[in-house]
């Protein structure tokens, strides 16, 4: 009977012909933050008696479907444990996407699959191509299951003798989870409220299994097949999934090297142990990968790597991954074509290969419209709040890129200033080019060229 209510609610979005890929995922994201929100305002959803405001409810819902992790309350204390499932679910659904989840259920139910649906999948997943997706779905969701399974039992050796095994397992598939849909919630705030992951920042235990969940849920869908189906044989993968493993490797290692040989070095952090100092660079250079967990208070660090995590922020995990940001393969090809560029060749080429032109031309529409995003939110922020501007970048490179690492400034934010959060964390969601795309979707490709004439630049 379930099933056949919720094949009745996603039948238009499949049957519709006026309902391009691109606004089935943006109103799949909407509609799904919409019942997260009236969930998430019953009055058993709280630990407190009433329930929780419209407004707390929708940024939570958002910052749950949108993987982010950015938080107006604490999730242990405030919630109850059915808040804290409806937070679970949303991050699960908005973590693997909404039109894969869609589709498993289509899959799960029996029903055909037709082209439009398949189309829709491809667009959401970006995947190269229709053919296969099915397959890829079933593919997708038991990779990720068997990988949340996984990174649960090796937390549970460290929360079970902690918390007791009920409690610890919950928390060991809660913080699993969160880690792998790169979503960044966690229920560590009973102890001490807001305090994330910093009571773990010496057990390499916990550091690595959770920092494992993020990379892998960062690395995206294709990436993963081309591992499974090819192995360690790094010259048979997909030009995409080599961009992705060299960026995001090179990101990591700098990001450890970063906050290892300066962070961790300052006078600040002189009470960690050598131990717990490369275990925290190490997760704090892996974390802004759109994660959202800490190991350390990061009021507490300089300036200077305030700004370098903001960078990472932005720049996020890949495409088709539980990830967000501006993606990694767009870092890549922009610096690929800088350096083509530099060298005064015609194109940007790698492993042997040429990087197609609407490549380039959509990385640098993508870049300039979250750089443009990111800006405006953090300055009018900080014109309504009157909270200093690096404070505010922060916060709005940890929505757009759906981070949520906080250096504490969310819960004191007023209304206006949680609203631009919740449309920079459902942007950096959804994605730039999908936004733009449903609401052109009607637009016809221009054919006929205007003559060229050459413009002097730099």
């Amino acid at each position: 009977m379930f099933k056949e209510k919720l094949q009745a609610m996603l039948a238009p979005f499949w049957k519709s012909d006026r309902v391009s890929p691109a606004r089935v995922i943006i109103f799949g994201f909407l509609l799904l933050i919409l019942l997260g929100t009236v969930l998430l305002m019953l009055p058993f959803s709280t630990e407190g008696v009433g329930g929780a405001h419209f407004f707390d409810a929708l940024f939570t819902a958002t910052s749950a479907t949108c993987v982010t992790g950015l938080v107006v309350h604490d999730t242990a204390s405030y919630w109850s444990v059915f808040g804290q499932l409806v937070i679970l679910f949303l991050i699960q659904v908005g973590g693997m996407g909404v039109v894969t989840m869609a589709v498993a259920i289509f899959i799960f139910s029996g029903r055909r699959i037709g082209l439009k649906q398949r189309w829709v999948m491809q667009e959401s997943i970006s995947a190269p191509q229709v053919g296969g997706i099915v397959r890829m779905t079933g593919f997708i969701l038991k990779t990720a299951f068997a990988v949340e399974g996984i990174g649960a039992a090796i937390l549970a050796v460290r929360f079970c003798p902690r918390f007791g095994l009920w409690r610890g397992l919950w928390y060991s598939a809660f913080h699993a989870v969160s880690a792998f849909c790169n979503a960044g919630f966690d229920l560590m705030g009973e102890e001490v409220p807001y305090s994330s992951l910093t009571a773990c920042v010496g057990d390499p235990v916990v550091n690595v299994a959770v920092a494992l969940l993020i990379i892998v849920g960062g690395l995206g869908f294709m990436t993963w097949q081309d591992i499974a189906s090819r192995h360690f044989s790094f010259k048979e993968y997909r030009l995409q999934s080599k961009l992705i493993l060299v960026t995001t490797g090179t990101l990591l290692l700098f990001g450890f090297l970063f906050f290892g040989l300066y962070e961790f070095r300052l006078p600040q952090w002189d009470g960690m142990t050598v131990g717990e100092k490369v275990l925290a660079a190490l997760f704090q250079a892996v974390t802004p990968r759109t994660a959202g967990f800490n190991t350390v208070d990061l009021a507490q660090m300089s300036e200077t790597s305030q700004l370098v995590t903001i960078l990472l922020m932005l720049t996020g995990g890949s495409p088709g991954s539980t990830a967000g940001g501006f993606k990694t393969t767009t870092f890549a090809v922009l610096l690929l074509s800088a350096f083509s560029v530099f060298r005064r060749q015609r194109s940007a080429t790698c492993f042997g290969r040429r990087v197609q032109e609407p490549a380039l031309q959509n990385a640098c529409a993508i870049f300039l419209l979250y750089i443009l995003l990111f800006l405006t939110g953090g300055v009018l922020i900080c014109c309504i709040d009157h909270i200093p501007l690096m404070d505010t970048l922060f916060e709005a490179a940890s929505a757009i890129g759906t981070v949520g690492l906080s250096l504490g400034g969310t819960a004191r934010f007023s209304l206006p200033s949680r609203m631009i959060l919740i449309f920079l964390m459902y942007f950096g969601r959804v994605g730039g080019l999908t936004m733009i795309y449903a609401f052109t979707a009607g637009n016809k490709i221009s054919v006929s060229q205007f003559p060229q004439e050459p413009v002097t630049v730099g």
